[in-house]
């Protein structure tokens, strides 16, 4: 497999709680890879020690053969340019014009001039249908499109690798499919490797070449779309088809009640 992005024995804790336990996975290149899982399974903390925001206790994250972990300031500000991210709350600054929103990366790592910046900016904007939209401001927007600005703000400095969190939370079915649309047809017109981290699994599978399961901070199943489905897997059955009984717990771990409300007691 000619992997982008290669995760092995992965170990992270925060506190006490321990999130990932020894979790591996290949992201191969040029395919759309769903991470899915319920919440709080580490899907989002799996994103932030891709990109070098979180360290791991042990086990390592290379990204083209560099270990992430490993790099220098420097070295890993030259790697996070080649990574477009794509945040589940957006992260746009709500008091710049979504053009000044996808124009900031291009002026703050590259030097040119602005009459290219204005191109490359409204072709961005081009791209996710939103072109006539590059005066507004995000409060002025619907939750679909600032989510489609995010996603052009995200492509801006042409990586090579995309990350998405939680992308269809809160998207109304219209957006909801044009995010999925443009996943999709974005990483193959722009040649891309893309990883989607959600707990929504009819848009995963929808969208997905790859699909990777995590549960307890390992990896429980994975396989193509129609692999997953077709799994026998107890906890693959729950997840997949929203059953509310299995192997899921509902209840944090904790004491008994009596014994808890015996202690308030006292």
């Amino acid at each position: 497999m000619n992997s982008v992005v290669r995760v092995a024995d992965l170990q992270f804790s925060y506190g006490d709680l321990q999130v990932l336990r020894g979790l591996s996975l290949d992201i191969p290149r040029g395919k759309v890879v769903a991470i899915l899982g319920g919440s709080g399974c580490g899907k989002s903390t799996l994103l932030k020690i891709i990109g070098g925001q979180l360290r791991p206790e042990a086990g390592s994250v290379t990204i083209e053969g560099k270990n992430v972990h490993e790099l220098d300031s420097d070295a890993l500000y030259k790697l996070r340019l080649e990574i477009g991210m794509m945040f589940q709350t957006s992260g746009l600054f709500s008091d710049l014009t979504v053009y000044e929103n996808i124009a900031f990366p291009i002026r703050e790592n590259f030097d040119v001039p602005e009459d290219l910046i204005r191109r490359l900016v409204l072709m961005k904007l081009h791209a996710v249908g939103l072109r006539g939209a590059h005066a507004m401001k995000p409060n002025d927007l619907s939750g679909g499109m600032t989510r489609r600005v995010a996603l052009a703000r995200a492509i801006a400095t042409d990586p090579k690798l995309m990350m998405y969190d939680e992308p269809f939370a809160g998207l109304d079915p219209i957006s909801l499919n044009q995010i999925v649309n443009l996943i999709r047809s974005l990483n193959e017109a722009l040649g891309l490797t893309s990883i989607v981290v959600t707990y929504d699994v009819q848009e995963a599978l929808k969208v997905a070449d790859y699909v990777y399961v995590i549960c307890d901070g390992v990896i429980l199943g994975k396989g193509t779309p129609a692999e997953v489905e077709a799994s026998g897997d107890p906890y693959m059955k729950q997840f997949l088809n929203a059953l509310p009984d299995g192997p899921v717990r509902f209840h944090f771990p904790a004491p008994p009640l009596e014994q808890d409300l015996r202690l308030t007691r006292g």
